[in-house]
């Protein structure tokens, strides 16, 4: 009888134990590892306007059809001449372009300059981080931006957050499918491995569970 107690709770304790390693490893694929400072810098994706951006529109010559505004939710602005244009979704290149076609209807040869004064982007070019952090956000996109960078503009880790079982979840327009990746949080902000800095994409969405313990 004795025998038979001590080989379950032998059993309950090898269960324990690989209940509590699942706990604590993310068997979720790795990305490779980002330089805390990348050894050459470049441009990142054309900027596409988003929801709430603020905008200068400039027309050579003819100040008084430029303004500054802000796109509203729905996506469009509003200038003199040009109502309810479409601008969520254009590059401001874009954008100007097609201010120019509007305006050429009533001046010759407009020159349409778009400047983006402040950044919002839309959702595929923001990166998203939630859970267990100090200021759960949304972040825009900047270029050569990575794991260290967004978890520093959100204020790091909470007291009770699972950082190496955090996932990052990213959307491969070309493919149209979403994988996931494990993330070292903790190893990454509490011990300094710079092997757990990763770099960002556009749309990433960052999730940090927190630790049941």
């Amino acid at each position: 009888m004795r025998t038979t107690q001590i080989a379950r709770l032998s059993l309950a304790g090898a269960a324990l134990a690989l209940t509590l390693g699942g706990c604590a490893t993310n068997s979720a694929p790795q990305l490779e590892p980002a330089r805390f400072v990348a050894m050459q810098e470049g441009p990142g994706e054309e900027y596409v306007i988003g929801p709430l951006d603020e905008l200068t529109i400039h027309v050579w010559r003819n100040d008084e059809l430029g303004a500054s505004v802000q796109v509203r939710p729905d996506g469009r602005i509003t200038t003199p001449l040009v109502a309810d244009m479409p601008a969520v979704g254009k590059t401001p290149t874009m954008l100007a372009e097609d201010i120019r076609l509007q305006l050429s209807q009533y001046i010759e040869e407009p020159l349409v300059t778009v400047i983006v004064n402040k950044f919002a982007g839309t959702f595929s070019q923001q990166v998203r981080i939630v859970g267990a952090t100090e200021q759960p956000a949304s972040l825009p996109y900047r270029a050569n931006m990575t794991l260290l960078d967004a978890m520093i503009a959100v204020g790091g880790l909470s007291e009770f957050a699972a950082g190496n079982r955090a996932k990052l979840i990213r959307f491969d327009r070309e493919s149209g499918k979403q994988t996931e990746y494990a993330l070292r949080l903790s190893d990454l902000l509490r011990k300094g491995d710079s092997d757990a800095n990763v770099m960002l994409m556009p749309g990433d969405v960052i999730i940090i569970p927190e630790s049941m313990f």
